[in-house]
């Protein structure tokens, strides 16, 4: 497969992740907040329309590996490292946050096995970004994926710990994160 239909696959996944973001919350629990809950939330446990949060999540995993697979061609720890960041993103999608309507009975253990995923997909994404900076050729290239490495942990901490607006930051985290990978491995030199 040509890397413009890999990376292409990735886009169409970046593309369909707007309008799911801002537009799934509207069909969503009534208690759902774009500023204040998470993409996890909207593929929670017992919340309607889920399969398509979740779907997007796979979607995008399988993108990622399917675009960067080419790029980090003879790269063995970059291309464990992706393929770490896909398995995390998809099985969080298969293992679902708790739901935003506290009433609502869930599986603990299913919203904590979302977390563990969801958790070594952004710790895997900010592995793979760093380590991408020692091996671009441009200074432009290792500038971005150090600042998409860095804005990934800040906006980590900020929806962890800023409650009241976990879900823009999520947001933000999510247009950077996979933004960043198309930006650089359109960007491939042989």
């Amino acid at each position: 497969m040509k890397t413009k239909k890999r990376i292409s696959i990735l886009a169409t996944a970046y593309i369909i992740m707007f309008p799911v973001m801002f537009i799934l919350p509207l069909f969503s629990f009534p208690e759902y907040s774009i500023t204040v809950n998470t993409l996890g939330d909207l593929g929670a446990q017992a919340t309607p329309y889920a399969w398509i949060m979740n779907f997007l999540f796979v979607f995008l995993a399988t993108g990622s590996v399917v675009a960067g697979w080419t790029y980090f061609d003879g790269l063995i720890l970059h291309r464990f490292i992706l393929v770490l960041f896909g398995i995390s993103l998809t099985l969080s999608a298969f293992f679902n946050h708790s739901p935003v309507n506290t009433g609502v009975r869930f599986n603990i253990t299913e919203a904590g096995l979302h977390e563990y995923f969801a958790s070594t997909a952004i710790v895997s994404f900010i592995i793979l970004s760093l380590a991408t900076s020692f091996i671009n050729v441009r200074q432009q290239q290792r500038l971005v994926a150090v600042i998409a490495g860095f804005s990934a942990i800040i906006l980590s901490v900020m929806t962890s710990e800023s409650d009241h607006l976990a879900g823009i930051w999520n947001r933000l985290l999510f247009m950077i994160s996979f933004g960043w990978m198309i930006y650089n491995f359109k960007t491939i030199e042989y």
